[in-house]
């Protein structure tokens, strides 16, 4: 469905590679303004991280899901963050996490806008989809900028264990064909 390299103005989105488990670690896998908002806590050591790279390799080889590392050009063993696309049918979620020192500089729009054009650039997908939790509104920000619009909001949706132990109001956005 979808290739293994995507290139954009200043970045490389590639698969993910055995080498990438230290670096994301060191990046942001233990930075707990960065985990905020995601399903999973904060890693607790290098091996956490080596298990959730070596998941996205499979992942790959599987084609069920396409979890991207996102580099700079030129600097494609310095990952700076992920961005994952998830199809489902006529839909494909899409999920996304960038090490803080590199937030506010327009690099997370750049990935997700090449992205979600290409996910609608193939004929079975109509839809692509993300949510965010309802006080994440940097995230919604993000979204809203890469031409996604609010559909609504989904009571006791998502599990984020580094704000609730109980599952928290989530806003759906979408952006169709």
């Amino acid at each position: 469905m979808l290739p293994p390299r995507i290139d954009t103005e200043r970045l490389t989105l590639r698969e993910p590679r055995p080498t990438d488990g230290p670096v994301l670690y060191r990046e942001y896998t233990t930075d707990p303004e960065v985990t905020r908002y995601m399903v999973w806590r904060p890693h607790q050591a290098p091996s956490e991280t080596q298990e959730y790279v070596d998941v996205c390799i499979r992942a790959w080889k599987e084609r069920s899901r396409f979890p991207y590392v996102m580099t700079f050009h030129g600097d494609e063993h310095e990952p700076i963050g992920m961005l994952e696309a998830r199809p489902r049918g006529h839909t494909v979620d899409v999920g996304y996490v960038l090490a803080r020192r590199h937030w506010r500089k327009g690099i997370m729009p750049e990935a997700l806008t090449a992205l979600t054009a290409l996910c609608l650039a193939q004929p079975e997908v109509y839809r692509v989809q993300a949510t965010c939790d309802v006080e994440n509104l940097a995230s919604a920000r993000l979204l809203e900028k890469c031409g996604f619009v609010r559909e609504g909001r989904l009571e006791r949706h998502m599990l984020h264990p580094n704000i609730d132990p109980e599952p928290r109001a989530c806003f759906l956005y979408a952006r169709c064909r």
